[in-house]
């Protein structure tokens, strides 16, 4: 009993830091300092995404991928080196993850507009906002004041990031690990309404699985092969309906069996995921409310503020 009540006391001790460092976070906290970073990070973005819609989608990936290790501070931006392995070429992000030089292009605009003053790790929260408005998503004021890391986390990559493969309890799981409930779940994974999937990451589900519409499956195979290694980076498109446009049609897929990814289709097969899955086809202004409610939440996972961390000059190295 001691020992367990040593683990609650330090679970609630971590809690109430990790709260503290996310009340120090406001949307106005580079209002004196950088008045015109949000147009500096718009003068680069959007181009970008012109060129490109699925960018977007992979800016808000980042976005997820990062604040699930480590916390949001930018870990996930980090290239290897001498004394440091990133957490790039893990197993969740190897030949996945991308937009990296979309990063560059808004830090240097930034950085140019004020150096040294704005941080990696907020230039990515703000840039996963302004895709998802880009693409026709919500919008909401984004808290800033992250700081960014001097150390990444491979085995923190590995581990903490939902495979595909998952089934709902591990979502779930792995969610409530980062402070995010079901809710929360489901209403983030609609960021699939955006997006593409390397046939690697769903040709299991195409092949094996049974709760997956046949007929769908069947159109998927024909750019996805049943063999290992060919065609890995074939892509698919997570909406079949409207990949590019950020809005409900994600859920309706899956009330279809249309679900690209494993993962995808376990919010809705039977589970306790089943009821979010319809009030969100039934309201896209619930998905929207929501999916807001889960980013903000997200966005505050163990944020680095203060005199933690540091303002990187180059997001891929440390100072």
């Amino acid at each position: 009993m001691a020992a367990r009540a040593i683990v609650v006391l330090v679970s609630l001790i971590l809690a109430v830091v990790a709260g503290g460092a996310s009340a120090q976070l406001s949307s106005g906290f580079y209002s004196r300092s950088c008045p015109g970073m949000l147009k500096a990070v718009r003068s680069a973005l959007r181009p970008a995404i012109v060129r490109e819609r699925r960018v977007g989608a992979s800016i808000v990936r980042l976005f997820f991928h990062d604040c699930f290790v480590q916390g949001c501070d930018a870990s996930l931006l980090l290239d290897d080196a001498s004394g440091l392995r990133g957490e790039k070429n893990a197993k969740p992000n190897k030949n996945s993850v991308r937009g990296f030089e979309v990063i560059d292009a808004i830090k240097a605009a930034v950085e140019k507009e004020c150096p040294g003053v704005v941080s990696c790790a907020d230039i990515l929260a703000i840039a996963a906002e302004e895709s998802v408005v880009l693409l026709g998503g919500p919008s909401w004021e984004v808290k800033m004041g992250r700081r960014d890391s001097t150390t990444a986390s491979f085995s923190g990559a590995e581990n903490n990031i939902p495979p595909p493969t998952s089934g709902l309890a591990n979502l779930t799981s792995l969610f409530a690990a980062q402070g995010l409930s079901q809710k929360d779940m489901v209403a983030l994974s609609g960021a699939h309404t955006v997006g593409q999937a390397r046939c690697t990451f769903f040709r299991d589900h195409i092949y094996n699985d049974t709760n997956i519409d046949s007929g769908f499956a069947r159109s998927r195979q024909s750019g996805c092969p049943r063999t290992a290694g060919s065609g890995d980076n074939n892509l698919a498109p997570l909406d079949l309906q409207t990949p590019s446009t950020f809005e409900n049609d994600y859920y309706k897929n899956l009330v279809q069996k249309r679900g690209i990814l494993h993962s995808d289709q376990e919010l809705f097969n039977g589970g306790a995921a089943d009821a979010l899955v319809q009030q969100y086809i039934g309201s896209q202004s619930a998905f929207f409310k929501d999916f807001v409610v889960g980013m903000i939440k997200m966005g505050d996972i163990m944020p680095l503020t203060g005199s933690s961390g540091q303002i990187r000059k180059n997001c891929r190295r440390i100072n």
